[in-house]
């Protein structure tokens, strides 16, 4: 009689489900998989007034991807922009949401509204009021620098600061999202945990380690995920500020796949791009998920 009403659940659920997994393999799935056959063809506009020009190359474009220093250069830049940007903006964010957690800190919700301004603010938007900002001779930024002594600095044109610059910009434009989050995370925390804890004469840096930071591994592994694949998509930045310059400096992946699918038209040499970008976004996440478990359970 069980296996009865449970092979009933079992329908029933597939039944709720199929809708949800249609509409994912429809606009997924599917996707994905006619991206990836389209990185074995040598697909670009001519072909597609003349299905006789489109051929498949097999792996083609992958090796072509080996010899391509552009490439090479947009990888470079999107690993040092990942490295640089991915715990500026988890050590930001994770301070400011203890701060504003905080018991001195009176309108809570105000500072959190106004750290989350920029997440909402349309990202464009924000690039283009930054290049002001960043701006040689008339931006706030080298005015500010002026006033203890310093020198201006182009900070656009200069291949050594343009991809700091950027990395600053997006830190302060993404860290209101995961601040949100892990002020979710502390208030989730029991107090009697610090109360047991102040009983025991540890002291707040003591608390920190043994407690906060046990408690939020789950949460710092999410928020490191999520801030680790938004970084490798590093795009409108360069799009608008720089243009992938100086001297390709700030030469992103997504910049280069952009500029190969819908500037020179190379639909298939981009959708290999793509599908590189999704293998490295990939073993990253993986790498990062080995490492955070490795640690171990704290005692």
């Amino acid at each position: 009689m069980s296996g009865g009403v449970e092979s009933r659940q079992a329908r029933a659920g597939a039944a709720l489900a199929a809708p949800a997994l249609l509409l994912i393999g429809g606009f997924f799935v599917l996707p994905v998989a006619a991206a990836f056959l389209l990185s074995l063809t040598d697909f670009d506009i001519y072909a597609i007034a003349d299905r006789d020009r489109l051929r498949v190359v097999g792996l083609d474009n992958y090796a072509a991807l080996l010899r391509d220093r552009l490439f090479w250069t947009a990888l470079a830049n999107t690993t040092v922009f990942v490295a640089l940007a991915t715990p500026l903006s988890l050590a930001l964010s994770l301070a400011t949401a203890l701060a504003v957690t905080a018991a001195a800190v009176r309108a809570a919700s105000l500072f959190r509204t106004l750290f989350f301004l920029p997440v909402v603010t349309s990202l464009v938007a924000v690039a283009v009021v930054w290049r002001y900002l960043y701006h040689p001779r008339f931006g706030l930024l080298n005015y500010l620098i002026g006033l203890v002594g310093l020198s201006p600095q182009d900070w656009l044109g200069d291949a050594r600061l343009a991809l700091p610059a950027l990395v600053v910009l997006a830190v302060w434009k993404n860290f209101g999202f995961n601040m949100v989050v892990f002020m979710a995370a502390l208030q989730a925390i029991p107090a009697t945990l610090y109360e047991a804890a102040s009983v025991d004469g540890a002291g707040a840096r003591t608390q920190f380690a043994r407690i906060t930071l046990p408690m939020l591994r789950p949460t710092l592994l999410f928020v490191a995920a999520m801030t680790l694949i938004g970084n490798f998509q590093l795009f409108a930045e360069p799009y608008v500020m720089t243009r992938g310059g100086p001297n390709d400096a700030t030469l992103s992946i997504v910049l280069y796949m952009y500029e190969q699918g819908f500037r020179w038209w190379n639909l298939g040499y981009a959708s290999a791009i793509a599908f590189v970008l999704f293998f490295l976004v990939l073993v990253a996440s993986l790498l990062g998920a080995g490492l955070t478990r490795g640690k171990g359970a704290v005692q």
